[in-house]
């Protein structure tokens, strides 16, 4: 009995992938939706509540493009890479206006493109047209903060790499022998260290001059919700 059964998971395994129709290429490109991420505006203080204080960035959605080849019937590599862009905005800077000081709002985000490699596994479960699989891989990240206020902004003038990894679930469902519809979830936790100085000293904001405190600082920036995808593929 169980010899049957371990048999009839090999077929079906093989019968599955056939019904990729025997073809080896996938490109295809997709819509994302990160759940959460967060901005630490104070990474080296060192008052460990200033450290750990962050400013939350919710629902991030972003686009992307990936591309897909069969190493063999079961095992799949994937090469994928997004844009990834989000702002809000936050009470986050204190400034000097003549003989005080105040805190203003600014508008604080991030930039990040990830270059993702994964290697995917197809389950036995998968049928004629719905294949499941299950990955993981390496990424590379590169970064940058995002902050504007009046007529000032800042530019990142040195971003510390990142390197991660990441696992994921997914579904493919074949719509024709060659177009694919794809969904999947993915769990991955990017976070940078950035650079940033200030493009001018002095700022009109609502119309008052500004000095700010500090010509420059440095912001880590943590990527740390779950990420849904969907998109169409092409396979070839």
């Amino acid at each position: 009995m169980v010899k049957k059964f371990f048999t009839i998971i090999i077929l079906v395994s093989s019968i599955s992938f056939a019904q990729y129709n025997g073809n080896k290429f996938m490109i295809g490109v997709n819509a994302v939706y990160t759940t959460s991420a967060k901005i630490f505006l104070y990474p080296n203080s060192s008052d460990v509540v200033l450290r750990n204080t962050s400013f939350p960035l919710q629902d991030i959605f972003n686009h992307g493009m990936y591309f897909k080849y069969k190493l063999s019937d079961d095992i799949i590599l994937g090469l994928n890479t997004e844009i990834m862009t989000k702002t809000a905005v936050g009470p986050n800077l204190t400034v000097f206006s003549g003989n005080r000081t105040v805190t203003i709002n600014v508008t604080d985000g991030f930039k990040l493109i990830p270059i993702e490699l994964s290697i995917y596994y197809l389950l036995p479960f998968s049928m004629e047209r719905y294949k499941f699989l299950m990955g993981g891989g390496v990424a590379y990240y590169y970064g940058k903060h995002i902050r504007n206020f009046g007529d000032a902004g800042v530019s990142s003038t040195e971003t510390h790499i990142a390197y991660g990894i990441h696992v994921s679930v997914s579904m493919d469902y074949l719509l024709t022998d060659k177009i694919i519809l794809h969904g999947g979830m993915k769990f991955r936790d990017p976070q940078f260290t950035v650079e940033n100085t200030y493009t001018k000293k002095i700022v009109n904001y609502n119309g008052s001059s500004l000095d700010l405190a500090q010509d420059s600082f440095v912001s880590k920036i943590n990527v740390d919700g779950v990420a849904f995808d969907l998109g169409l593929a092409y396979s070839f």
